[in-house]
């Protein structure tokens, strides 16, 4: 039986390709119940040149990820036992660890119950080894560069305070929890405050990869953000909408 997406000919002829560079041993954890897919994905990314853990439930992934070092997590969200957003709930309260999530569905809905659980990425059925290559790609980048950056500094703009050391964020002095995909979707805003920044810039800087069409992460982000820190999300006055242009973090 195959999954709603990748074809098996189209992941043997990929992996036999070995594209990806993986640039230091990270250890993947893939939770998904489709045996075909969860194999070729296996195969694939160990073809790339990383270690990967395969399992078939939710349960199991919860104790492999309980037990290993992992550097990223690929969850399919409908999986016996227990679901994806069950997973990430779980991870989240222990790890910033980068989440992927897989959904054949791929409404709204989904987006923003992943996004608050913390997910870092959605990958929408069906979909090629190329694109998989290329999120992973992005977000290790940017553990990378997280892990490497000066620093770490305080940004107060109006009512809003953001703190990169502690990762803590407040409006009015008041602490927020935001989701590590929202801090550094606030952080990018707040280091260009005043500057109109394109949805393709924030697609790339944030979420670490070249803008493609269809895809509605950064609308989804947006309002997840100014649900968190705006008085009145539906009237924003610390995040614009710059009709036709982009996104601007507002000065005072």
């Amino acid at each position: 039986m195959e999954k709603e997406g990748m074809t098996a000919e189209r992941l043997e002829v990929q992996a036999a390709q070995g594209q990806l560079d993986a640039k230091g041993k990270y250890r993947i954890l893939i939770a998904e119940d489709e045996a075909p897919l969860r194999n070729l994905l296996k195969l694939s990314l160990e073809n790339s040149g990383y270690e990967v853990i395969a399992v078939e439930d939710g349960e199991e992934a919860v104790k492999a990820f309980s037990s290993q070092n992992i550097d990223l997590v690929i969850l399919d969200i409908m999986m016996p036992k227990m679901d994806g957003f069950s997973v990430c709930r779980h991870i989240r309260r222990r790890s910033d660890v980068p989440v992927i999530m897989l959904t054949a569905l791929g409404n709204t809905d989904d987006l923003v119950q992943g996004f608050e659980l913390g997910a870092d990425d959605y990958i929408t059925k069906p979909f090629t080894f190329k694109e998989m290559e290329a999120r992973i790609q992005a977000i290790l980048r940017r553990v990378e560069w997280s892990r490497s950056r000066p620093s770490p500094h305080v940004i107060s703009i109006g009512r809003v305070t953001i703190d990169t050391e502690s990762h803590e964020v407040f409006v009015d002095g008041e602490s927020r929890h935001l989701t590590p995909i929202e801090f550094r979707l606030l952080y990018y805003l707040m280091s260009h405050a005043g500057q109109t920044v394109p949805k393709a810039t924030l697609f790339r800087e944030v979420w670490g990869y070249d803008f493609v069409g269809g895809t509605n992460l950064v609308e989804v982000g947006i309002r997840r953000l100014r649900e968190k820190i705006e008085e009145n999300p539906s009237k924003p006055t610390h995040i614009l909408t710059v009709r036709g242009a982009g996104y601007k973090f507002r000065e005072p």
